[in-house]
């Protein structure tokens, strides 16, 4: 392929601007999708489209108005069923119609996980009704944890502690949805050591991993990240072998190539398959400190058919979102000069237009000489940095 290509971005998130940033180093032309215009990937991008990603005729009137070489989702609610049909037609969807259409759906690749592969994941059942919620809870057993099978950023996932919590969870869920399927999936809760996303590239020349990366959540949304993981040498074999496995099931028609986000709980030497994302994982923007190529660069060399390299070193380093809280289009952020003359340390601002309660609008990095280090200076340099509101939000 030449290196002169054009990149039809669906979904224009802070994984996007990065990802953006990264492919046209590399010579190519983007047009970034999103719901709502001026979204973070389309300030970077050389055009823009704004349409629902569930609009199955705008998506296509998009691609065949653009004609990309390659088609990007950076989101799960997609229609992916027109990803399909543009595959079929002989557009390149990345990295692949099936991983789009698998991923989008915590049902569907939980089934390709478990069912065809065989992974070691968590007993789990779906419901489309609170009833079939509390049936499956009684099978499976309490603590668990509900949340949609199509949602982003941890949206209306809940840990249900027992019966009398159930109803809210179910609640809860259905109302933070994305998409047009009231289905959650309700799973046992795992008491893990900890957990990891494993990025995994599948480029030209085989598949490479990525140390692995620690991360710590809080309303199913991570809020520290850092890297690399300590974990044991058998576990990590383990996660990558499963990881191998489920990646290289996601080729179907396509050529499969790109970067994986890949989550696992690991408890002693026990290695349990979570989730995956077909793309830079929102975890992955420690890499943006960590790595000499991050996962937006190695993203973006593996669909353009470029040289991945075979190792991947990790210096230790760890990442902190920086959180709105409340809504407004009137703000500025305060703070900067504080966070970066606290260390090694680095602040990126996503340039979202607006804020919510609990949105990432921005993410500190920071080096040490230790992960455990590197993530209390994250943490102080995300709190330094402040969203200051007009007074007629506050």
């Amino acid at each position: 392929m030449s290196h002169i290509a054009t990149i039809l971005l669906l979904g224009s998130g802070e994984l996007g601007r990065e990802f953006v940033i990264a492919a046209k180093r590399l010579g190519t032309r983007v047009i970034a999708c999103d719901s709502y215009d001026d979204a973070p990937a389309m300030q970077m991008a050389d055009g823009r489209e704004v349409f629902s990603m569930l609009d199955g005729d705008a998506l296509r009137a998009a691609a065949e108005k653009h004609r990309p070489d390659l088609i990007v989702p950076e989101i799960e609610a997609i229609r992916t069923e027109v990803l399909g049909d543009l595959e079929a037609e002989g557009f390149t969807v990345v990295p692949s119609a099936r991983a789009a259409q698998l991923t989008m759906n915590r049902d569907a690749i939980r089934d390709l996980a478990a069912g065809e592969l065989g992974l070691v994941t968590s007993q789990y059942g779906y419901g489309t009704s609170f009833a079939e919620c509390e049936a499956i809870a009684e099978r499976i057993g309490y603590p668990l944890v509900m949340k949609p099978v199509m949602s982003s950023s941890g949206k209306g996932q809940s840990k249900v502690d027992g019966p009398e919590a159930l109803e809210a969870a179910w609640d809860y869920a259905v109302a933070n949805m994305r998409g047009d399927r009231a289905r959650v999936i309700v799973e046992q809760f795992i008491a893990f050591d900890y957990e990891i996303t494993l990025l995994t590239i599948r480029h030209k020349d085989g598949i490479s991993f990525c140390p692995p990366i620690g991360h710590r959540q809080e309303r199913g949304d991570y809020r520290e990240s850092w890297q690399p993981a300590a974990m044991s040498a058998a576990a990590l074999a383990k996660a990558q072998d499963m990881s191998a496995k489920v990646v290289t099931a996601l080729q179907g028609e396509g050529r499969g190539w790109g970067l994986y986000g890949v989550e696992f709980f690991v408890k002693g030497e026990e290695v349990i398959f979570s989730e995956l994302s077909p793309r830079p994982h929102d975890t992955g923007m420690v890499t943006l400190a960590s790595q000499d190529l991050t996962e937006f660069d190695l993203h973006a060399r593996a669909i353009l058919g470029l040289p991945v390299p075979g190792s991947i070193a990790a210096r230790p380093a760890a990442s902190a979102v920086i959180l709105a809280d409340r809504d407004s289009d009137d703000f500025a952020f305060e703070g900067l000069a504080d966070a970066l003359t606290l260390g090694e340390t680095d602040v990126r601002l996503f340039g979202k237009p607006v804020t919510r309660p609990y949105r990432r609008m921005g993410v500190a990095l920071a080096r040490a000489g230790d992960a455990p280090s590197a993530v209390t200076l994250a943490k102080q340099a995300a709190d330094a940095v402040r969203i200051v509101y007009s007074p007629t939000t506050d």
